[in-house]
């Protein structure tokens, strides 16, 4: 079982991540949209989450949350033998978002979605855009985010983080073995 973690120095941060879960999740980042988000990539990712944080102003909550699952997740794509890349297309209602993946050392958010003006949860920033980045940094992570459809923020950010949940664990599979 791949098990990775990472926590601060004040201890007022602690991640762990188990790529090997049943897609079970203990989040406490004080931002409860978020909680749910990293809920949902837990469960479609099959991973075991567990990330705390302590109380702070959202963004940068947000933005440690980000990183510190990057960092908990880091070696797990990279590892020899895991595939290093995945890719999903995962429907939320109306939205329909497509997430790719590579473990490539290069940190990197490419992204057609702008949800700046979109006050999800009473959030005046992008939510996504600041949590991918922090994560494509801590994991050394390049990730593409399309939006196919959707018009509701809040069903776009759950396909969002659905679909980065599925390309996530199919970039830390083994990879197949050709029999010769």
């Amino acid at each position: 079982m791949a098990r990775t973690g990472q926590a601060d120095e004040a201890g007022r941060l602690h991640a762990r991540v188990d790529v090997a879960g049943s897609g079970e999740a203990s989040v406490a980042t004080g931002v409860p949209v978020l909680d749910h988000l990293i809920g949902l990539v837990a469960q479609y990712g099959s991973f075991d989450i567990a990330l705390e944080i302590a109380p702070g102003e959202a963004e940068a909550e947000i933005a440690a949350a980000g990183r510190a699952l990057g960092q908990a997740l880091e070696g797990a794509p990279r590892s020899s033998g895991s595939r290093g890349h995945g890719s999903a297309v995962v429907p939320a209602d109306e939205a329909l978002a497509h997430v790719a993946v590579e473990a490539s050392g290069r940190p990197l958010v490419v992204s057609n979605v702008e949800l700046s003006d979109a006050r999800v949860a009473g959030l005046g920033r992008d939510v996504i855009g600041t949590f991918l980045h922090e994560l494509a940094e801590g994991a050394g992570l390049t990730i593409h985010v399309r939006l196919i459809e959707g018009s509701d923020p809040e069903h776009v950010l759950e396909a969002i983080f659905k679909a980065l949940g599925v390309a996530l664990a199919q970039s830390c599979r083994p990879r197949r073995r050709e029999e010769t």
